[in-house]
């Protein structure tokens, strides 16, 4: 994973929805596509964004894709955003 396809990634709002959507579980291309307006080569491309950056899993069962999120990246950067909060003083 590299902090540039991470970001880039998540510069996307069609993206970031996708996120929040696979917070609740894991989804099949189908059931993304479902909740928006745009052709199911570009959700494609949106996932296939997501997965480049490490965000989410592709799980194949049977005849299905089926796509969850990588919570090991988010906890990743969340730890390196985290020390941007740190005090200043304490040294």
């Amino acid at each position: 994973m590299s902090f540039a396809d991470t970001f880039k990634a998540l510069s996307d709002n069609s993206r970031r929805e996708i996120l929040l959507m696979l917070k609740s579980g894991r989804m099949s291309a189908g059931e993304i596509s479902s909740h928006f307006n745009m052709t199911n080569a570009t959700v494609s491309y949106h996932l296939s964004q997501l997965k480049k950056a490490d965000l989410i899993t592709e799980i194949k069962e049977k005849n299905y894709i089926y796509y969850e999120l990588n919570i090991s990246v988010f906890e990743e950067i969340m730890l390196w955003i985290s020390q941007f909060g740190e005090d200043r003083n304490e040294k």
